[in-house]
């Protein structure tokens, strides 16, 4: 393993300062399991107040938890954290006590995997409950005794099944018994750490549908996603979902969880997502894209593509398409993926032609209704609703004239089949 010279420089001068200090945590994990290394982070025997009079430039972080922030002398943040042991658990926070030796901090961590520590300066790695022999041997072993380590923190449940994921690993029988035994204690955790979890396995894992489908195995999903435990099993829907999942790219995880939720009707999905309290843009954006109806044939007439992308949103064409792609590649959907390539073209080549596809496009606003002695009121949503889906059958309507003679009509009803000729 090698470090950055900044990290190096900090361990020297803590190290110089008399308090012993050791590179911990994911970073180490990582290189073990030949990945490139992530956030580093330092444990060490001294307090905030050293650490903070040692360095120049610090950032209060945690200092309660013993965290402090470093800024190296690449300009980097790196977390310092002094050595801790566990005083109190309740399952969701842990009163904790600074401790002076390294041990008393790795008896606390989680899972073996995750308890390494490296020391750059000698070079040396300590790892007293074997994390590399896991990890090399690709099990996931908790720290200790498992029901322990899962009554300390509930999230533990979760990390365990994301890790087991991401890194192709078997949990060791006794830890996948007391996981499963703690699963109905998730339901006591705060929406932001599960929505955390979960965004974390849809961003950055490859195969997302081996974790999710631990998920359901260990009960996790129906006691934090009921409405994804009732998506049929064995069946296509189910897991052709998680096919789907797989094959959309990394790093966009509200587009997976999208196609996540596109096998439950909008109430459901529009539940599940006010649960995980994303952002009001997030939620909205996620559930349109999770209930965009099909993309219209290839061989389509054009108002049939502008009606799609009227009720879609232009701005979602991409997004919906890519799922859409994905679900076919998945053999999810049934629909031919050449076909559905001549799809998104078509969509693209109307939509790129700019014909009017919202009331706000309409050659007509409310005020021309009031113009027209028209009385605000509900019918107007209704009348200029009804003036664009006559405008997306033929955009040469959208003209001032001919929409103040068809919302008069639509003002005393319909008019008879055939009616009101065009001028």
């Amino acid at each position: 393993m090698s470090a950055p010279p900044a990290v190096v420089g900090m361990v020297r001068r803590l190290e110089d300062a008399g308090f012993e200090t050791w590179v911990v945590g994911g970073c180490v994990r990582d290189v073990l399991a030949g990945r490139s290394a992530g956030d580093w982070d330092l444990t060490t025997r001294a307090r905030p107040k050293d650490v903070r009079r040692l360095f120049r430039r610090t950032v209060p972080i945690g200092v309660e938890h013993g965290t402090v922030g470093v800024i190296g002398e690449d300009s980097v943040l790196y977390e310092v954290t002094t050595f801790r042991r566990d005083v109190a658990t309740d399952g969701r926070h842990a009163v904790v006590a600074f401790a002076d030796r390294i041990e008393d901090d790795l008896a606390r961590r989680d899972f073996t995997i995750n308890a390494i520590a490296w020391h750059p300066l000698r070079d040396e790695l300590y790892d007293p409950y074997g994390g590399r022999a896991d990890l090399e041997a690709g099990i996931l072993r908790a720290v200790g005794a498992p029901s322990r380590r899962f009554a300390e923190d509930h999230l533990r449940v979760l990390r365990a099944l994301r890790f087991a994921g991401l890194f192709d690993l078997r949990i060791e029988p006794a830890t996948w018994t007391a996981l499963k035994q703690a699963a109905p204690k998730l339901r006591t955790l705060s929406a932001e750490r599960i929505r955390e979890e979960l965004l974390k396995v849809l961003g950055a894992d490859p195969r997302p549908s081996s974790v999710l489908s631990a998920y359901r195995d260990a009960g996790a999903l129906g006691v934090l996603y009921p409405e994804l435990a009732d998506v049929p099993e064995p069946g296509r829907e189910w897991s052709g979902t998680l096919a789907t999942v797989d094959r959309l790219p990394r790093g966009r995880p509200l587009q997976r969880l999208a196609a996540l939720l596109r096998p439950l009707d909008p109430s459901g999905a529009a539940a599940l997502l006010v649960r995980l309290r994303l952002s009001n843009a997030q939620t909205d954006e996620t559930a349109r894209r999770a209930a965009a109806p099909p993309l219209p044939p290839a061989d389509a007439s054009d108002a049939d593509f502008r009606r799609w992308l009227s009720a879609v949103g232009v701005a979602r064409l991409t997004a919906v398409a890519r799922i859409e792609l994905a679900e076919a590649r998945a053999g999810k959907s049934g629909r031919d993926v050449g076909d559905l390539v001549d799809s998104w073209r078509r969509a693209r080549r109307v939509r790129n032609a700019r014909p009017p596809l919202e009331v706000a496009d309409l050659a007509l606003t409310g005020d021309d209704l009031i113009g027209l002695g028209l009385r605000p009121g509900p019918d107007f949503g209704r009348i200029l609703a009804s003036l664009l889906g006559w405008v997306l059958e033929d955009p040469n309507r959208n003209r001032r004239e001919l929409l103040e003679a068809r919302a008069l009509e639509l003002a005393v009803g319909e008019p008879p089949e055939g009616g009101a000729a065009e001028p």
